[in-house]
């Protein structure tokens, strides 16, 4: 794709992400992969950390009292010795944040490319009293390359990061980054990708239909009706351009029936 397509495809959808555009108009073939070996390297090890967390924890530890016997020797100063102290507490963060961790280097340094969920299986571990769930994927690169790779509900890197762990469903194209050169090494793009959107959206409705359920308990409350009101008009503030058509217009004969409510 030449640059004159490149502008047309950054113009043409001005509120759409750019990973979200690529996927749109079949473009991540544009974007040149070049491995860089750095970028390799920490790749290789974020994914590490973040797939393996826990068998990662007695490595933290020991790099960490190798390094604090390697400067107590150098410095004379058996004080450093903490430093085994500091890898188990890097250890057990670890176990919690790798992915997240993961998620936003990818995000910082990485490539765009589109994946999908070809298998997905249910696992006796539990993580918040809920059975965790292992996926094999196909990654998409921009040079047009399939690469196989896999996560779980533990390990998956989400982007941008926040307290909910949201799986694409299998079968669905989303929105990757990755380091060419260590392509199995994902972060996914939750809010470019399609059921990202949508939860989004089902999210930015919640205030509308809980406004909504207090006018149809009480329809002559001026004070629902006001409340109802108000949401509806920040629900299409906010979502006018990316909710479906029919979504908006009902909800714009809402605010003509509700009148200066």
């Amino acid at each position: 794709m030449d640059a004159l397509q490149w502008v047309l495809v950054a113009l043409s959808e001005p509120t759409v992400p750019v990973g979200e555009r690529w996927l749109m108009h079949g473009c991540l073939r544009s974007r040149p992969a070049i491995a860089q070996p750095l970028m390799v390297v920490l790749s290789a090890f974020f994914y590490f950390i973040s797939q393996h967390s826990l068998l990662s924890l007695p490595l933290w530890i020991l790099a960490g009292f190798a390094l604090g016997a390697a400067a107590s020797a150098l410095l004379r100063n058996y004080a450093w010795m903490g430093l085994s102290v500091v890898g188990f507490v890097i250890g057990i963060a670890n176990i919690f944040l790798g992915s997240m961790v993961n998620a936003v280097f990818l995000n910082a340094y990485g490539t765009y490319g589109t994946a999908v969920i070809t298998h997905e299986e249910e696992t006796s571990s539990q993580l918040n009293d809920a059975n965790i769930w292992e996926y094999d994927a196909v990654v998409r690169t921009a040079d047009g390359q399939d690469i196989k790779t896999g996560f779980d509900t533990m390990s998956a890197s989400l982007y941008p990061p926040r307290n909910a762990i949201e799986i694409p469903p299998k079968g669905e194209r989303f929105v990757v980054k990755y380091i060419p050169g260590f392509e199995r090494n994902i972060a996914i793009m939750r809010d470019e990708s399609p059921f990202g959107k949508r939860l989004l959206l089902r999210a930015a409705l919640e205030p509308v239909e809980r406004a909504a359920a207090q006018v149809e308990a009480s329809p002559d409350n001026p004070d629902f009706r006001r409340e109802y009101r108000d949401a509806v008009e920040k629900f299409l503030a906010r979502h006018s351009k990316d909710a479906p058509p029919e979504l908006i217009d009902r909800y714009r004969n809402e605010l003509e029936r509700l009148g200066g409510a």
